[in-house]
């Protein structure tokens, strides 16, 4: 509620500005142009989405099908997070992780990440690694939608009137 005052209020306006300033700064302290980084951040992101999508076709295989799978998803994961470093730089996008807004979300998407690998690979059992995958895709949506504004207010409050 608070953005959608900032909106209205012309708030939002100054925030744009600052947006501008900031967009000028990342590109004057990177040493790519920015055709560069848009390339980088689409192949990055191709890339990973087409990671994920080898790992459902894996999940067919048998016996290492599953193993396959997690590795697939869990890298195809990487690098569509990756892929956003091109844009914004390495630092900013480890700071803006770190925001309080997001947090806990990345705290739990990384989490989910290390717990996919340690269930398939050292502990050996694919059902918690399956469990930590849809926690992963889960975690990874929610850290996703944090860059929207307002969008997981919203989905918090439809959660809470549909709980009722």
């Amino acid at each position: 509620m608070d953005k959608l005052k900032s909106v209205l209020s012309g708030e939002e306006s100054r925030r744009e500005d600052r947006t501008v300033l900031e967009l000028q700064t990342v590109n004057e302290a990177s040493s790519l142009s920015w055709a560069t980084r848009i390339r980088g951040f689409i192949v990055c992101f191709i890339i990973g989405v087409g990671c994920t999508i080898l790992g459902v076709g894996c999940l067919f295989l048998p016996h290492i099908g599953i193993t396959l799978f997690i590795v697939f998803y869990t890298f195809g994961n990487l690098c569509a997070l990756g892929s956003t470093m091109f844009l914004m730089g390495p630092m900013k996008q480890l700071k803006r992780m770190c925001d309080k807004t997001r947090a806990l979300a990345t705290a739990i998407m990384i989490t989910c990440l290390v717990l996919t690998l340690c269930a398939a690979f050292w502990w050996k059992n694919f059902g918690l690694a399956l469990l930590f995958v849809i926690l992963q895709g889960l975690s990874f949506a929610w850290y996703s939608l944090s860059y929207i504004p307002c969008v997981r207010e919203a989905i918090l409050k439809l959660v809470s009137l549909w709980c009722k």
